[in-house]
């Protein structure tokens, strides 16, 4: 298991949405220093396949693979059997998938985990994507909820197979929250500070936002890798992240 995050600089997870892996590792070089994690995904992986994680374990830094695994049973537990024996502890599933997708993927990860004489892996589940609204939802996929029933309706399905955590927005953090708990783990996925623009993305929240709401990380992105100076960026981040915990622990003392 990961460990909860302790400083602000823990919180940030910084997306390597890039396709060449020496850009890559110029971000990894350049502000391991500055972020909790870095995520990988879809670019690198196609681009460069486990060769993505071997560059974060050369340079000492943290990875978490936003893999978003989405089918049968049997082949995504094989799939994440897979990530665990090459050493990828923090990754997720599409709750979508399924109860016995996800049932299936906790137990296989931690019997392959135990196997080997590690640590079991830290598995969320993703909830919907940030890039869908209320219309999609409704429209689209032809679900009769509001995305905030439907968010809790998949985390309550995360908590129940075994699942450490979800992806959510920090709106819907709240009520997840509140009725699965504090041993949960809350990603949100797309964080974007007040002084950038929110780009591809719909459900997008700051990271005051996404403290205030009780989220545990948060993926940040082009805020920090196309800013003119990733450093300085980083630490406005932080320092935002900062401030939002000292407001939040004055409101606990003085609720």
């Amino acid at each position: 298991m990961i460990e909860r995050p302790v400083t602000a600089k823990d919180r940030i997870i910084l997306a390597l949405d890039v396709d060449n892996l020496s850009e890559a590792e110029e971000l990894v070089k350049e502000l391991k220093d500055y972020v909790g994690y870095f995520k990988v995904g879809l670019p690198l992986i196609v681009n460069y396949g486990f060769q993505a994680f071997r560059l974060l374990e050369e340079h000492g830094a943290r990875c978490y693979y936003d893999c978003k695994f989405h089918d049968i049973p049997h082949t995504v537990q094989k799939a994440c059997i897979s990530l665990v024996k090459n050493n990828v502890n923090f990754f997720n599933v599409h709750i979508q998938g399924g109860s016995k997708m996800t049932s299936a993927v906790v137990r296989a990860s931690r019997a392959a985990a135990k196997s080997i004489g590690v640590e079991p892996p830290t598995i969320l589940g993703v909830t919907l994507l940030s890039s869908f609204g209320q219309k999609t939802l409704t429209t689209e996929l032809c679900v009769d909820k509001n995305i905030e029933d439907f968010v809790l309706q998949l985390a309550k399905v995360a908590k129940e197979t075994g699942l450490d955590g979800v992806v959510a927005s920090a709106e819907e953090a709240k009520r997840i929250r509140k009725e699965i708990g504090e041993d949960f783990i809350i990603l949100c996925p797309a964080t974007r500070p007040t002084w950038s623009s929110v780009n591809d993305q719909v459900r997008v929240d700051t990271p005051r936002d996404a403290i205030m709401s009780g989220v545990d990380f948060m993926v940040v992105g082009r805020p920090i890798t196309t800013a003119d100076d990733p450093i300085v960026a980083a630490n406005l981040i932080i320092d935002e992240i900062e401030t939002a915990l000292e407001d939040k622990k004055s409101v606990c003392h003085t609720g």
